[in-house]
């Protein structure tokens, strides 16, 4: 098992060195500009996006998951954040000519660079990790399905939350205090 968990965590580190530092900055610069963030995803990629939208949230941001019921209409200075492995969701293509419709901002995380999605998002960043496509340019892994790519795309998420806030001094208490307490 364990060394399964660390071939896992070597495949993970090599898509990590291979991500494209401008199209993170780039994509970070949109959120940090946006009055709102929405993010969609369809599958675990919309697995990954709630989680992305819960870390935003306990971060401060104004945020919202696509299909909820009180996600209100997106507007023009507002941002939708896709995520798709294959870059050609049918869901979340019509979420995208949408966002294009009422003039706010699309990003997307996508393995796929030249994808329907990808011609339409004003950014995107592309992490080249294995999908369920297992296409002949995708990366080898022991991983079933998108594992690797899902797995990816929530770390690297979760990288972006940190860098958007770690100048905040006050961020673990803003988080404690922004987290649940229902229970």
């Amino acid at each position: 098992m364990k060394k399964t968990h660390l071939k896992i965590l070597e495949e993970l580190k090599q898509v990590a060195e291979q991500l494209d530092e401008n199209q993170i900055e780039s994509f970070s610069n949109e959120l940090n500009k946006a009055d709102r963030i929405f993010v969609a995803g369809e599958g675990r990629s919309g697995l990954m996006g709630k989680a992305f939208a819960m870390r935003l949230m306990h971060a401060g941001y104004d945020v919202f998951v696509k299909g909820e019921t009180i996600t209100p209409s997106i507007q023009k200075n507002d941002v939708l954040v896709e995520i798709s492995g294959s870059g050609n969701s049918t869901s979340l293509l019509s979420a995208a000519e949408q966002v294009k419709k009422s003039g706010a901002t699309l990003l997307l995380v996508t393995t796929a660079a030249d994808s329907e999605l990808s011609h339409l998002a004003d950014e995107t960043i592309q992490v080249p990790a294995a999908t369920k496509l297992r296409r002949p340019e995708e990366p080898a892994t022991i991983q079933p399905m998108g594992n690797q790519f899902d797995q990816s795309v929530h770390i690297l998420l979760d990288a972006i939350v940190i860098s958007l806030t770690q100048s905040r001094d006050d961020i673990n208490y803003y988080m404690k205090r922004q987290h649940e307490n229902l229970d």
